[in-house]
């Protein structure tokens, strides 16, 4: 399926956000996430089906002042 994550349109075989964490070879405990604009939690990615055209959303924290 067809998704756009951080901006660009990939090609998943994920079908909840977690799957697609793990496939793109994210840190889970490290990152938020966002599908379609809503923040989701660490805790419900497994829970979370993706669909075409999903608007996913990975950030790591930063460093620096």
């Amino acid at each position: 399926m067809q998704i756009e994550l951080n901006g660009a349109q990939i090609e998943t075989r994920a079908t909840t956000l977690a799957e697609l964490i793990a496939e793109q070879e994210f840190e889970a405990t490290s990152v938020a996430t966002a599908r379609n604009g809503a923040f989701v939690p660490q805790a419900a990615r497994a829970q979370t089906d993706l669909v075409a055209s999903d608007k996913i959303e990975v950030l790591s924290p930063m460093q620096g002042g």
